[in-house]
């Protein structure tokens, strides 16, 4: 394919352009790429897909066959014919399991009239299969005792609109992560629960009735919060494909924490990029920059957002109309209150060094000392600051280039110079720069000396004793944290993580989504990452976003709050234990309020439901008298 490798046989890209190959038009993500985790794997594919779309926008719709479903049936005066599938998922269940033991117990069940195995229910025959036998034996509920419904429920769903049933239909037991991988080893204990999972799940679906399946416009814009590298990006990436972008930044100038970095891990030219990348947003006819700008307040739901921003205080106020929300706002190196820093000019923070690299004191100094964790992988901030490594070893080795003589020490907890940054820590350790390993009840200890010098004074883990270091000057790795995010996340009802970042509704399946739908995250928001993964994050939170925006319409979920306004007595206790902002009270005669559901904003998490001290308030699909009923079925012999 004309593809260059790097020398470690991955593909080789770069970190601002970190999904593109050396051949225009042909991407690469994932393992390809170089190690890396499952989240960031996702994130490239995703980042990918947004790269691609960005070249192929002005084909879109023009080659799309749009997917229609057979006529719904009605089966609301039928009585309840059910029909089980239980699946042998390769060796996953079936090893542990006895599948055919479990398929013989659901013939016994009341109201099941079909019970089958499939040794892969997910596959595509084995859907096809499922559609005929639901026509053939007129099957009007369907239960699949399987995997993990947050997996494949979509995909079942989806099988029983192409046979005209309603999706919601549908019950799924899951016999593999409940069963046969929890309890691998005892195979009986494992067999009779599955036969309980596959009792409660039958004993529900003769209960569950079909849901409308709502849908909601779609405003095809989207606003972007943080004018940093990601926001930038994002913002860029969703303009490519022909949409609105409105990027808010609360400063009065792009670029966010990159405008403090000269060089990438590669060697790359960090303000080189950074300035092409602010001229080409402001040259784009589709991108709105709004600097100076504060988020006021937010209301709406996925597709139909409307969010106000006051510019230079409350001078102006302007209203945002827009589909889909991008949170990139970005994270601050922690200014430290140890090792003399803010005390003595000879102390820098890691981006300080950068600023400080040309001065006589950085450009004639003999000795330099990094140390590393400072403020990070403490009790007030537990999380690795993660960039903080690859800087000081990066650094200390171009300290070593200008001066090969000089002194450079890196004092450190743990060093993570993770993946092919590994090269640069051999690459020091072989110019001779000194790594010294502290432990957390053993900090290094800085002092100024009567001439007005630093001396560090550290335990070497492996000699067992003090050793002290005259420097010309310190830089310290300082931790990375965000600012103002709690309010953020109120506005936009999206949880924070307890390290005080932004927290995406599954690290490993949609890393770049909120559970409130509509909302995106990327950037340091969302966790210290560096230049390129950034990049990679945002291009991935706009090809999920273009997802939404690149619809005239798009379906929500049917499985929602309801209030029975005959019980509600309008206390809004369902209001403030909503974390979505679903419930509204509404007057409905002169003084008189009860509750209303935004069906479009409620996710079905049964809040309202819990607090409701009326029990007006209940959720769709998950009816008390359907709990229950599984409840019972759990508990009988």
């Amino acid at each position: 394919m004309g593809v260059d490798l790097n020398h470690y046989n991955f593909a080789a890209t770069s970190s601002f352009n970190p999904v593109e190959t050396s051949k225009p038009g042909i991407y690469a993500c994932g393992l390809l790429q170089g190690p890396k985790d499952i989240p960031l794997s996702v994130m490239e594919a995703s980042a990918a897909a947004g790269a691609a779309a960005s070249r192929l926008a002005g084909s879109r719709h023009t080659l799309i066959k749009e997917k229609t479903f057979p006529e719904e049936r009605d089966v609301s005066a039928e009585e309840p014919r059910i029909g089980v599938f239980v699946c042998h998922c390769g060796v996953n269940i079936s090893s542990v399991v006895r599948v055919p033991e479990v398929v013989e117990y659901a013939k016994t069940l009341p109201n099941v009239v079909f019970v089958q195995d499939n040794l892969f229910s997910c596959s595509t025959d084995a859907q096809a299969q499922l559609v005929d036998i639901i026509k053939q034996q007129d099957l009007n509920r369907v239960v699949i005792s399987a995997c993990s419904p947050r997996t494949h429920e979509p995909l079942f769903q989806e099988t029983l609109r192409n046979s005209s049933l309603n999706k919601y239909l549908f019950e799924q037991a899951n016999i593999r992560d409940q069963c046969s991988w929890v309890h691998a080893g005892d195979r009986d204990a494992a067999t009779n629960k599955a036969k309980d999972l596959v009792r409660m799940a039958v004993a529900r679906a003769a209960l569950i009735e079909p849901l409308p399946l709502p849908s909601v416009t779609v405003n095809p814009a989207a606003m972007v919060i943080g004018g940093g590298v990601a926001g930038m990006t994002c913002a860029r990436t969703l303009a490519q494909q022909g949409f609105k972008a409105h990027i808010v930044e609360k400063s009065d100038s792009l670029g966010g924490q990159a405008l403090n970095l000269k060089k990438t891990w590669k060697g790359e030219n960090i303000p080189k990029f950074l300035k092409n990348l602010v001229n080409d947003i402001n040259r784009d006819k589709n991108i709105e920059v709004h600097l100076n700008g504060q988020v006021k307040e937010t209301s709406g739901f996925l597709g139909n957002f409307k969010t106000t921003i006051s510019i230079n205080g409350d001078e102006n106020i302007r209203e945002i109309e827009h589909g889909v929300t991008i949170l990139a706002s970005g994270a601050h190196p922690i200014k430290p209150d140890e090792y003399f820093y803010g005390k003595s000019d000879r102390v820098f923070r890691w981006h300080e060094l950068d600023e400080a690299w040309d001065t006589d004191l950085v450009k004639n100094g003999t000795s330099a000392v990094f140390i590393q964790c400072v403020g990070s992988r403490e009790p007030q901030r537990p999380h690795c600051s993660k960039i903080c490594c690859t800087f000081s070893v990066q650094k200390a080795l171009e300290l070593k280039e200008r001066n090969p003589e000089m002194d450079v020490y890196i004092i450190y907890r743990d060093l993570r110079t993770y993946g092919e940054r590994e090269d640069l820590y051999k690459e020091a350790r072989a110019k001779g720069v000194i790594f010294i390993r502290f432990n957390p009840e053993n900090k290094p200890v800085v002092e100024e000396t009567e001439e007005g010098g630093l001396k560090v004074t550290v335990v070497d883990h492996v000699l067992q004793r003090p050793i002290s270091l005259t420097p010309d000057f310190i830089t310290l790795a300082s931790a990375i944290e965000t600012r103002g995010l709690d309010e953020l996340a109120q506005m936009f009802k999206v949880p924070v993580s307890q390290d005080g970042f932004f927290m995406e509704v599954h690290m490993k399946l949609r890393p770049v989504d909120f559970a409130t739908d509509g909302i995106f995250v990327c950037g340091l928001a969302h966790y210290p990452k560096p230049i390129d993964e950034s990049i990679a994050q945002a291009q991935a939170a706009a090809a999920r976003a273009a997802t939404i925006l690149a619809q005239k319409k798009i379906e929500v979920e049917g499985v929602v709050s309801t209030v029975d306004q005959s019980l509600c007595r309008g206390c809004g206790e369902c209001v403030e234990a909503c974390p979505y902002g679903a419930p509204e009270l509404v007057e409905i005669t002169e003084g008189v309020q009860v509750s209303q559901i935004q069906e479009a904003l409620c996710k079905g998490c049964g809040a309202c439901a819990v607090a409701c001290p009326t029990g007006a308030a209940a959720i769709r699909h998950f009816t008390d008298h359907e709990v229950l009923t599984m409840v019972e079925a759990a508990l009988c012999e």
